[in-house]
């Protein structure tokens, strides 16, 4: 899945789950710590096996549920500590529900190989037939069904994440004052 795919997926069911749970739209903190958990596992994994080659692929030590649910517990407890429970579990769905958009295309095609990622290092590293680069991954990017169903679903979830007020993007945009006043100290 593209990074827009596990954005879309990810806004979509935590914006459900605020939204049945809350009554109401997500907030702002917790909307830019979803997404940042949505791309999470790519930002540790591809960098990490096709730049530097310290581990197998993109999809291994992330991207394997034995380590998120490891990484999402650290997450809970440091967060918890600065009473921001709600972003904590924001990371997490963001998270989990990168994990469930990279299984879906191997389960609808029925390559139940390709799932043994989520149990690295127990299940052996997947072999890929996709050369281990970013330049390699982009060159093949093409309007596949599946991914104009990705593009759809992301423009679909993109109104929806403007009918709930555009959560998020005041945090996004004060990002450079915040950095601005660190850096002037």
């Amino acid at each position: 899945m593209w990074p827009w795919g596990h954005l879309a997926v990810g806004y979509l069911l935590y914006t459900a789950f605020v939204h049945l749970r809350a009554r109401r739209a997500p907030d702002g903190y917790a909307t830019v710590a979803l997404a940042f958990g949505t791309q999470f596992p790519d930002l540790v994994d591809k960098p990490l096996a096709w730049t530097f080659g310290l581990i197998p692929n993109g999809r291994s030590l992330t991207h394997s549920l034995l380590i998120a649910v490891v990484v999402i517990l650290v997450v809970q407890a440091l967060l918890r500590r600065f009473d921001r429970e709600t972003v904590a579990t924001a990371f997490g769905v963001g998270y989990l529900s990168h994990l469930l958009g990279d299984v879906l295309y191997p389960v609808a095609t029925g390559d139940l190989y390709s799932l043994g990622f989520l149990a690295w290092p127990v299940v052996p590293a997947i072999e890929y037939a996709t050369e281990p680069s970013f330049a390699a991954h982009l060159r093949g990017l093409s309007l596949s069904s599946f991914v104009a169903i990705e593009g759809g679903v992301a423009l679909l979830v993109f109104g929806i994440w403007l009918y709930d007020g555009a959560p998020g993007l005041r945090v996004v945009a004060a990002i450079p004052r915040w950095v601005g006043r660190k850096l002037s100290i």
